[in-house]
C-alpha cells in the first residue's frame, strides 16, 4: 500500500486513536512482562507510520511513554523522568526508519518479506537498540539512576538496549502477520467513501 498522505486528517487521526487504545489496552500488561507490551507498542508504532504517515507515526511515539509511566508508575521512570523524552526519542527513531527506508522496500507492488526490506526492518530495530542503550542505558541511568536503585542498574540497562531490539523486532514479526489484512480493511473503506 502506497503512503497514506492523501487520507483525510479525520481517518488518520481515527487510525492513530485506535492504535493508541491498543497500547495503552497492552500497557496494563506491562508489569507482568515487557515481552507482551513492548512488541505490541511497537507494532503499533509501525502500523501508524504505515497507515497514517510519518506526523502520526511520531505522535503516538511521544503518548506512548507517558501512558505506560500513568499506567504502571514505574519508579525508575519517576526518580529519572528524562528517561521518557529518551524513550520518545527512541520510538521516533523506529518511525523515521520505517516511514524513510521500509515503507518504501514494500511499497508498489514490491513483496512484503525480501531480502531488502528484512534487512531494513532489523536496521530500524538496531537503530532504536542502539540509540535507547546509548543514551539511557551508557549515559542516563549510570549517571542519575539514585544509590538505592544501583542493584538494579544492569536489569534496566539491558531493559533499554538488547530488549528494545529484541521487542522491535518481535514487533515486525507482528506486522508482518496483520499487515496484508489491515491494509485490505484500510484500501476498501478509502475504496467505499470514495464510492459514496
Amino acid at each position: 500500500m502506497e503512503a497514506k498522505e492523501k487520507q483525510p486528517v479525520a481517518r488518520q487521526i481515527a487510525i492513530t486513536a485506535i492504535l493508541l487504545a491498543v497500547c495503552i489496552a497492552s500497557q496494563f500488561f506491562k508489569n507482568l512482562s515487557v515481552y507482551i507490551t513492548g512488541p505490541i507498542v511497537n507494532l503499533c508504532l509501525i502500523l501508524a507510520t504505515m497507515t497514517a504517515g510519518l506526523f502520526w507515526g511520531i505522535a503516538l511515539s511521544v503518548i506512548t511513554p507517558v501512558t505506560a509511566f500513568l499506567i504502571t508508575g514505574n519508579p525508575m521512570m519517576a526518580a529519572v523522568p528524562a528517561v521518557i523524552p529518551l524513550i520518545m526519542l527512541g520510538n521516533a527513531v523506529l518511525v523515521v526508519m520505517v516511514h524513510y527506508l521500509f515503507r518504501p522496500a514494500i511499497s508498489g507492488g514490491k513483496p512484503l518479506v525480501s531480502v531488502r526490506a528484512v534487512i531494513i526492518a532489523v536496521l530500524s530495530c538496531l537503530a532504536k537498540g542502539c540509540f535507547m542503550g546509548l543514551t539511557i542505558s551508557l549515559w542516563l541511568l549510570p549517571a542519575f539512576l539514585p544509590e538505592k536503585m544501583q542493584p538494579k542498574l544492569p536489569v534496566f540497562q539491558m531493559t533499554f538496549s538488547v530488549t528494545q531490539f529484541v521487542t522491535a523486532v518481535i514487533g515486525f514479526v507482528y506486522f508482518h502477520i496483520v499487515w496484508m489484512p489491515v491494509s485490505k480493511i484500510i484500501e476498501g473503506n478509502g475504496s467505499s467513501k470514495e464510492a459514496d
